[in-house]
């Protein structure tokens, strides 16, 4: 069969011949479930990180890799005889008619902020089915997401019930409430325990209120690292332009530079005492 066939039947077939126990790829025949869930989430990441850099020609190719991901697990299950990858599809394509009934049915919705807490509301009823006595509302949330995106997740589930406050400016108060905290812990005590503990409660705060703010935290903080990396890429670029590298007694140097690269960015904001924000 030639590699270059098209189509999900091709695929499925080139995932079969990788994983044949007689001729197939020694590498995918070693892998099993766990091992190949690093690299789902590492393609995950690429596609991420292909659409906020805008290259949008190589996010083909990020998104040919994630599809594989899910190919090669479908794949695993069905050598396991617990589903293979028609189940995998028929699966989802019953999930987006069920929660999708203003499409598929005759529900309607106004906006698409109806229809996000529809698809919610549905969710929270499958869920409700399917959970056991004593179930929280907290189940089903993955303990492998990254910390941001589960300390979100977490704080949505929790407001859906009410525990919550009731806009971004209680929420901002309970950012400030947990700076101050983290402050007096620094100005109090010597226990790293309890520093981490209080900027962990301030962290988790922040994601509320991105959540209040309708801003996804893992995204923002992408952007800002990224921001953070070109700027700081500029100045390692303009002292080797002049003999130097990045180094304490180079300071000045570097904060000057730094705001040249602001400056370049059109950040006019007011920097902060050593000059980066």
């Amino acid at each position: 069969m030639s590699a270059g066939g098209r189509g999900i039947a091709s695929l499925l077939e080139i995932m079969a011949r990788l994983r044949d126990p007689e001729a197939g790829c020694p590498w995918d025949l070693a892998q099993d479930f766990r091992s190949i869930v690093p690299h789902t989430l590492e393609e995950a990441y690429e596609v991420a990180d292909a659409v906020e850099s805008g290259d949008l020609r190589h996010l083909r190719d990020e998104l040919g890799d994630l599809l594989f991901q899910v190919v090669f697990l479908a794949r695993l299950g069905e050598e396991l005889s617990l589903f293979d990858f028609d189940a995998v599809v028929a699966a989802l394509s019953d999930k987006l008619v069920r929660r999708h009934p203003h499409v598929f049915g005759e529900a309607r919705v106004a906006d698409a902020d109806e229809q996000r807490r529809s698809w919610e509301q549905i969710k929270a009823q499958e869920r409700a089915r399917a959970a056991s006595p004593g179930a929280s509302e907290l189940d089903g949330i993955p303990a492998a997401l990254p910390a941001l995106s589960r300390a979100a997740k977490i704080g949505r589930r929790a407001g859906r019930v009410g525990f919550d406050w009731d806009d971004a400016e209680g929420a901002l108060d309970k950012v400030e409430e947990e700076l101050l905290e983290l402050k007096q812990a620094l100005e109090q005590t010597p226990d790293l325990g309890e520093v981490e503990e209080e900027l962990g409660d301030l962290l988790f705060s922040l994601t509320n209120l991105s959540r209040h703010l309708e801003i996804d935290p893992e995204a923002a903080l992408r952007r800002a690292t990224h921001k953070f990396e070109r700027r700081f890429r500029h100045v390692e670029a303009v002292l080797r332009e002049r003999g130097l590298h990045p180094a304490r007694e180079h300071r000045d140097e570097m904060e000057r530079y730094w705001r040249q690269a602001k400056d370049r960015d059109g950040d006019s904001g007011n920097p902060g005492e050593d000059g980066r924000r």
